[in-house]
């Protein structure tokens, strides 16, 4: 039975991929600067006091290095997967270790960009780099799922 017809779904259809490639950049630049202004002092500095957390310190330092270096290769799409994996779980690390003990929901412990870290990079792991990624320059449909490379290759060609 074929889907009924949208007026926008043609449209958005088409768009999705771009639309989640923006996601994915977007997400990536605000958790590189995140972890930047902890490591740098720019943008404001860690926790906004313009300073910087000491380097090798439990887990401040090692956070911004996963939140810069993380939030970088997200960004490009390169080695997505597994450094939106590594992200995710730091912020689910910082959001029980440090906002849920004080209360229990995120507006009330201050944890709400952790939690919208982590399920953000949780979705980036299911959905992948998409287009405009260097995973996809560089490996092309290797990054594809089999059954969808499987699927398009049963699709009959213009001749």
């Amino acid at each position: 039975m074929p889907a009924p017809f949208t007026p926008g779904a043609q449209l958005t259809g088409k768009a999705a991929p771009h639309a989640l490639a923006l996601f994915r950049i977007v997400i990536g630049l605000l958790f590189a600067c995140h972890g930047a202004s902890s490591l740098f002092g720019v943008l404001g500095g860690a926790m906004g006091n313009g300073s910087t957390v000491p380097t090798g310190s439990w887990p401040g330092w090692y956070a911004a290095v996963i939140q810069l270096a993380g939030g970088i290769l997200v960004m490009f799409g390169l080695g997505t997967r597994a450094a939106a994996f590594l992200s995710s779980g730091s912020m689910a690390y910082a959001y029980f270790s440090s906002h849920q003990g004080t209360a229990l929901w995120p507006i009330q412990n201050g944890g709400e960009l952790s939690v919208m870290f982590c399920w953000a990079f949780l979705l980036i792991v299911f959905i992948g780099p998409g287009t405009w990624s260097l995973d996809g320059l560089f490996f092309g449909d290797r990054q594809r799922e089999p059954e969808q490379t499987a699927a398009d290759s049963r699709q009959p060609t213009a001749a």
